[in-house]
């Protein structure tokens, strides 16, 4: 007996069924209107309903623990179906406005984080996810799933759309091809209809698969996670920078296809004494030059074991003040979900000690 496909791997124009205006129903189904089965889908004939059911799946992923913060963000636990794990976040970043009347002016505004690999290979010191190095990768479907099962769960409308973030567990561009299809599948009209300028793709800085990624022409967003800038502070921090050091992501970065109205952003985690100060941004300003690049700082989210402390707001703010007086677009990241499993693999850990 051939095992049953899971759908969510699969673009409309993949799935084999006749008349072809069936495989619209079938997705607008799935995608949104958020169905459970394939025999609840009334709209389709019985005898498709049952042969969809036979072959195909579109549930693959559990969650078996999340949190909740009391800024609303909420990270979640997923099983997979061989029982591995993986995390996601859902961020609520902006409430609802209401005029005067009381008449809704402005809808709540999410961001969903998602993995890409069940572990990671980079290696990262400040970063939980790695520790046990990578297990293995996600499909197309297993992508996808975290986002429409985040949305559904948390009742958010299909025709609200989220941002997205390639930002959870892993390295995306690690997983180029299956990160590749997400994007399309999730930007797809007849799924969740997600434009690729609301994606994107976080990576430690890989720079031959930046380059390969800026061929495809995808669309997205890009965002390095830089944190430091010079090549012997990232390689004790990023051990992947000997292989991909500071001059070869910047160069692979300036031929990255971006939309005239969108900029780089660059990710820069800062750890108190050790990469927070003005001599560092002075650098990082002399390292952008030449970039559209927007720069978002991350205060360290400290978790069990770390070596690393977080900096003061105070130093933050000194170092935005000096990219900021020197024209480069830079904005603090408000912390979420301190009260919480924040760290990106801390729920995860948390959960296999218990």
């Amino acid at each position: 007996m051939k095992e049953k496909i899971n759908l969510l791997n699969l673009l409309p124009s993949e799935l084999d069924i006749k008349p072809t205006f069936r495989v619209k129903q079938i997705f607008n189904w799935i995608y949104q209107k958020y169905a459970d089965d394939f025999l609840a889908m009334s709209s389709l004939p019985k005898n498709l309903r049952v042969e969809l059911n036979e072959k195909y799946y579109f549930s693959s992923i559990k969650c078996i623990k999340y949190e909740e913060s009391m800024d609303k963000s909420i990270k979640y636990l997923f099983e997979l179906e061989d029982k591995m794990c993986i995390e996601s976040v859902l961020l609520s970043m902006k409430e609802e406005k209401y005029d005067k009347n009381g008449k809704l002016i402005s809808h709540k505004k999410y961001t969903i984080c998602i993995s890409s690999q069940v572990g990671c290979r980079s290696g990262c010191t400040f970063c939980l996810t790695g520790k046990n190095g990578l297990k293995r990768n996600l499909s197309a479907g297993e992508i996808v799933e975290q986002v429409l099962w985040i949305k559904k769960h948390n009742k958010i409308p299909y025709e609200r759309r989220v941002n997205i973030v390639y930002m959870g567990m892993g390295e995306p561009l690690d997983n180029l091809e299956n990160v590749a299809k997400t994007v399309k599948i999730l930007s797809h009209n007849d799924t969740l209809a997600i434009s690729p300028r609301r994606q994107t793709i976080s990576t430690s800085g890989l720079a031959k698969q930046i380059i390969k990624l800026g061929k495809m022409n995808l669309g997205v967003l890009l965002a390095i996670s830089l944190h430091a800038v010079d090549d012997e502070l990232r390689t004790k921090l990023m051990p992947i920078n000997k292989a991909y050091n500071i001059a070869s992501i910047i160069d692979a970065v300036k031929k990255f296809p971006i939309d005239e109205r969108k900029r780089v952003m660059f990710e820069y985690l800062l750890i108190d004494n050790t990469n927070d100060k003005i001599e560092h941004a002075k650098m990082l300003v002399r390292l952008l030059n030449g970039i559209k690049a927007k720069v978002n700082l991350i205060l360290f989210n400290p978790h069990e074991g770390s070596i690393y402390k977080r900096p003061s707001l105070e130093n933050a703010i000194k170092f935005q003040d000096y990219l900021s007086k020197k024209g480069i677009t830079c904005t603090i990241r408000e912390s979420k979900g301190l009260d919480i499993s924040a760290a990106c693999g801390q729920l995860k850990e948390r959960n296999e000690k218990i």
